[in-house]
Order: C-alpha cells, then structure tokens, then sequence
C-alpha cells in the first residue's frame, strides 16, 4: 500500500484524469478501502483541493471549481506542454500577458527535473513563431527534432502524408516553425543542396539520429522570410513567372524580400509571382515599374490586358460634346 502523501498525489491525479470515479473504483486502483478514499478525500479538501461527490447509480468524485486554485499535478508531457504554451505566449505582444507568461515559465521551469529541462529547453532555442499555431503535432515530435537542432544532428525521418508515397529524409535540421496554423521543420536538404520546409505532423524521426553538422547561415533575408515566401507561394491559387528588363538587385529593392528574384543577366530577371486573384495579381506587376513579360498564366495576361484598356480610357478621357452654336 502506498505511504499516505503518495496515495493522495496518486488520488489527486486520478482525480484530474478520470472525473466521477466511484468511491469503488478509486479504493481499487489505489488498493485501499472505500473508508480510506472518503478519509483521503477529506484530507484534500482540508488542503483547499474543491472535491465533489455526486450519489446515485453514477454517483463519483470530481474537482470542482473554487475560490482559490489547488496545486497542479502535471505528467511529463503536460509540463513539457505548459513550458511551450508560456514561452509563446512570453512572446505574443499581448499586452500584460509576456511579463505574466515568462514569470509563470520561470516557476514552473524551476521545479522540472533536469531531464524536462532539457527536452524543453531544447524546444525554446529551436521554436520561431511567426503565426499562431493550431497544428496537431505530439509533444514527442516536437521534442525529438528539437532535440536534433540543438545538438546539432542529422535528422532521419519518414514523411507520411496522405495520398503520397512513404519517403525518407536524411536532413540538418534548423528552425521549428510556428506559421499559418501549422508547425514547419526548416531543413537543408544534403542531397539536393537546398533548403526545405517539412510540415512536422507528416514527419515520423528515426532513432537514434545522424551524426553531427557545422551550422550553416540561413537562407538569405532570414528564416521569417524564408519561410513567410515559401509558404505564401504554397497556398497561391494563381502563380506567375514574369520576366523583368530591370537588374534583379534593383528590382528586389522594390518588393518584399519574400518574392524570388532570379537574375538572368546585369539588365534582366525573373519574378515568381502569385495571389489568389489574378486581378489583384496584375495590379501588383505594374507596381514593379519595369518592362516585362508573362511568361506563363494565361490568368494574369487576361486581367493585364484588361487593366491595361482601363488605364488608357483614364489617360485618354473622351472629348467634352461640343455645345450647339447659340442663335
């Protein structure tokens, strides 16, 4: 039989996991008595935990709510969970929230074994949060590529996602990204010397992971960017490449860091453009002010041509009607 404080964490927890429990049930998985679970219920409402007991056929116990908050009893993964919730919301820019969060993080962080520590740890120095983030990816996911970035270690993993084949990846993980509802490994690809995004709930890691890497510089106008264009193009409806007669380092002066420009000599360079509507699309390639070329979206072309008659009648407004000569 459990020592008494041992066998009130372990009620408490039962408590927390499994709401209206019998006093049967409770005396069962605690290997006690019912007197003993009603005498051990008492001892937490003496220390301010809000326990309800309901009789009748379903009757049970449960934590109610009360006028002060109990401890917490929290397993490993709701630690790990909190530690992540707290550290992005120290983030959020919502005012009397970060000073509040961090404060909370540092409390809870001061009473994790060290073995939390690390995993969380781990997951703070790996995480950029860009957007909110709504993404069903488990606790051990997040951990292990965490883990794998701080380490700095290959990253074997399968990619399983629906309706694609079962691949392997052997990757140098980066960043753990939080964007657009969705979490996001940033990688470098060895095989193909390039930069990958990977949404982390298709990801599956191997164990134990690969040997270690010298860190590389991130992809040229930062991480946010990066992925901020990689996922912009991903969930365009209507895509683009222009050719610009302009100088591509003149041109990327002129627009977002997140648009690809690709030069093809000192006076010319490919834009890769898109939106979810070629109109809105047409007015933003008159914005690049330079001479170009669609060489693709027939969507675009149409909505340029008629962009294009519209701004000649605004440039050539017809001819007042002449007044009729006055007898």
């Amino acid at each position: 039989m459990l020592e008494t404080s041992a066998r009130l964490l372990r009620l408490l927890a039962l408590l927390h996991a499994h709401p209206d429990l019998s006093g049967p049930e409770l005396a069962q998985r605690l290997d006690v008595t019912t007197r003993t679970v009603r005498a051990d219920v008492e001892r937490l409402r003496t220390l301010g935990y809000p326990v309800e007991a309901t009789v009748g056929r379903i009757g049970g116990y449960r934590l109610g709510s009360g006028g002060d908050i109990p401890p917490l009893l929290l397993d490993d993964d709701d630690a790990i969970a909190v530690a992540v919730g707290l550290r992005l919301a120290g983030t959020s820019g919502v005012a009397g929230i970060d000073e509040t969060s961090v404060r909370s993080l540092t409390k809870l962080e001061q009473v994790m074994p060290s073995r939390l520590r690390h995993r969380v740890d781990a997951l703070h120095g790996a995480i950029l949060a860009l957007h909110g983030t709504r993404s069903p990816v488990s606790t051990e996911v997040l951990t292990a590529v965490a883990t794998a970035i701080r380490a700095r270690e290959r990253l074997r993993f399968h990619r399983v996602a629906p309706e694609t084949p079962d691949e392997r990846f052997d990757v140098e993980p980066h960043r753990l990204v939080s964007s657009q509802g969705a979490w996001h490994l940033l990688a470098w690809v060895p095989v193909a010397s390039d930069w990958r995004l990977f949404p982390v709930e298709h990801i599956r890691p191997v164990i134990p992971t690969g040997p270690r890497f010298a860190p590389r510089a991130e992809p040229d106008g930062g991480v946010a960017a990066y992925v901020d264009g990689q996922l912009g193009r991903a969930h365009w409806q209507y895509r683009a490449t222009v050719r610009a007669h302009v100088a591509a380092d003149v041109l990327q002066r002129r627009i977002p860091s997140s648009i690809l420009v690709e030069p093809i000599d000192d006076s010319t360079c490919l834009v890769h453009v898109g939106s979810d509507d070629p109109h809105q699309l047409a007015l933003w390639v008159t914005m690049l002010d330079a001479d170009v070329e669609v060489l693709d979206a027939p969507e675009l072309r149409s909505a340029l041509g008629g962009l294009a008659e519209r701004l000649a009648r605004a440039a050539h407004p017809p001819a007042p009607p002449a007044h009729p000569s006055q007898p």
